[in-house]
């Protein structure tokens, strides 16, 4: 009798970097980023970028950036909506932990977002993981104590400090979310 168990077929960066579109990898196993996100997706993630970019005029050592690899392993690279990265050199992918990631959720990466993401950044010791919900204008910070994160709140108004990155920084949801409302 047959063999019927099913063989996944896995994959590597070096499989990753030849794919055409936007793709994930996570433990060899491709995920499709398309569709595009929505534009009010895409507006946030602007004013946040924006955000956080004003305040490192003083900080040269660290970037933000949005939409860039983050090379896990060789098995698993992710694209963050936004990363502040510190002291990084490699200009192709991130090999660090980011200190900051923040996710705008949709309703396709979700799951994805909220726990395989979620799991990877906490061990791999990111410091700050936002979750950005769009159609609520609201988001939820998680901070890093020790080797689990903890929620330090669900905000919509309020301001946020970064008290444990290299660079001290802000968030004021507010005006993250102010054209929204």
């Amino acid at each position: 009798m047959p063999n019927l168990a099913r063989v996944i077929e896995t994959y590597t960066y070096d499989d990753y970097r030849h794919w055409e579109g936007e793709w994930e990898l996570i433990d060899g196993i491709p995920l499709s980023m398309s569709p595009a996100p929505m534009r009010i997706h895409q507006s946030i993630a602007t004013v946040i970028i924006a955000e956080l970019y004003n305040q490192l005029e003083a900080c040269k050592t660290c970037e933000v950036l949005g939409e860039i690899d983050y090379k896990v392993s060789n098995d698993t690279i992710l694209k963050p909506d936004i990363a502040l990265t510190c002291g990084e050199t490699n200009e192709r992918y991130l090999t660090k932990a980011p200190e900051i990631i923040v996710e705008i959720i949709s309703k396709s990466t979700a799951k994805r977002d909220e726990k395989y993401k979620f799991e990877i950044y906490e061990n791999e010791k990111v410091k700050y993981y936002i979750l950005v919900y769009p159609n609520d204008l609201r988001a939820k910070v998680y901070k890093l104590k020790g080797s689990k994160y903890d929620k330090e709140g669900d905000f919509l108004l309020e301001s946020y400090d970064f008290e444990e990155t290299t660079c001290k920084l802000s968030l004021d949801f507010e005006r993250v979310f102010r054209r929204f409302r």
